[in-house]
């Protein structure tokens, strides 16, 4: 009997929060899961050892920046971005559709796809949906996506709904060039899945639609995409919500560039398997961190801190001391503040490192409430004491 491409070990009752494990080209992935971004090949700061050792199994890398440099077809010859940049394990790649919103001034979105003007020299070139499978095939991730268009916030229907039909469209044109590339192509990872991405906004109907256009498609996984662009929490799992229903439940889930630890646990117990976010690396760079905490009932929480902040200039205490990462065990929160006063790049080394250990020690707490049946109990008593 063949093992599935998703296993589900653990469902939470009256939940749809579960563990799984996702088994790619490049080994398994257990859920619910984190994946540090590695826009360029690298996770700011760290290396692959490290951040394998820290417990990373999937990490994430940006299609489109990729394309611009060092170019994929130069990552193909040197065997794929596996071996370019040294990372054994899976690799999840998106497909552009990020920068179709983000750079908005630079590119202009069409029926054939996205045309660029390359910020490095001024360039101009259409990412087309096949164009965005080609770039994935030849980097050899082990999960690639479609291209796909999406707004910003304030949401707009109308906008929406035309997102969603030319992602649909652009999907089926990827589903086509992916197939041809792994049947008649010389892909880097033979293995490679394509999953589909859900658009709609927060509009019940149209995440229906899209999440129903995608799974006559027949991926083996999908994205939730179109979020953490501008809106409230509460739109977001609006979002999240109104697309989970309509996806098979056997398939894995991924909720793209999500976001906060309170966001990912609620997203969890709503049936997201897993995600990825640029606040660790990014808030370490500006001196924020993230602190294991107990609320006034003894809850599981966090909190975070700017470590810039003044009243640290004499704080001799780790920067978490429940942390066994290597910035809490050899160095001070004073230490850290005046790395970062200095400009020195230990600084944001050692905020970089805690940040991600944070990360990734938290989706291993979820996995364990789950598997131990008390997950239920860590949802409502999880937050971020700074909203308070």
């Amino acid at each position: 009997m063949l093992t599935p491409y998703f296993e589900i070990t653990k469902k939470v009752e009256n939940s749809r929060a579960r563990t799984g494990v996702i088994h790619t080209a490049h080994g398994d992935v257990l859920t619910p899961q984190f994946l540090p971004i590695g826009t360029k090949g690298t996770i700011k700061t760290v290396t692959s050892e490290e951040i394998k050792f820290w417990g990373a199994t999937m990490v994430l890398a940006n299609t489109y920046h990729l394309w611009q440099r060092p170019g994929d077809a130069l990552v193909y010859k040197a065997g794929g971005l596996h071996k370019f940049m040294n990372w054994k394990g899976p690799i999840f790649t998106d497909s552009g559709g990020f920068q179709v919103y983000s750079l908005a001034k630079m590119r202009k979105v069409m029926e054939a796809g996205v045309l660029f003007s390359f910020d490095m020299d001024g360039k101009q070139e259409i990412l087309s949906p096949e164009k965005s499978i080609q770039i994935q095939a030849n980097l050899g991730s082990d999960i690639c996506l479609i291209l796909d268009d999406f707004p910003g916030f304030p949401f707009e229907y109308e906008r929406s709904k035309e997102s969603i039909e030319l992602t649909t469209r652009w999907a089926e044109r990827a589903v086509k060039e992916h197939k041809r590339i792994v049947e008649d192509g010389d892909p880097v990872n033979p293995g490679q899945k394509l999953w589909g991405i859900v658009q709609g906004a927060s509009f019940e109907d149209l995440r229906k639609l899209s999440a129903e256009s995608m799974v006559n498609l027949g991926f083996e996984g999908y994205a939730i995409g179109g979020v953490a662009v501008g809106e409230p929490h509460e739109e977001m799992m609006k979002a999240v919500s109104y697309a989970v229903p309509h996806l098979p439940e056997t398939a894995p889930k991924h909720l793209l560039g999500v976001g906060t630890p309170y966001d990912i646990v609620q997203a969890v117990s709503l049936g997201c398997d897993t995600f990825d976010c640029v606040i660790p690396t990014r808030e370490a760079r500006h001196g924020r961190l993230y602190i294991n905490a107990r609320d006034e009932d003894g809850g599981e929480c966090y909190e975070t801190i700017d470590v810039r902040l003044e009243k640290y200039k004499e704080d001799f205490t780790p920067i978490d001391n429940t942390c066994n990462c290597y910035a809490c065990l050899n160095h001070t929160r004073a230490y850290v503040r005046h790395l970062l006063a200095s400009n020195e790049m230990l600084g944001t080394r050692l905020a970089t490192m805690h940040n991600l250990r944070f990360y990734l020690n938290l989706m291993e707490k979820i996995r364990i409430a789950i598997d131990n049946d008390y997950f239920e109990d860590m949802l409502k008593t999880f937050r971020d004491l700074t909203q308070k």
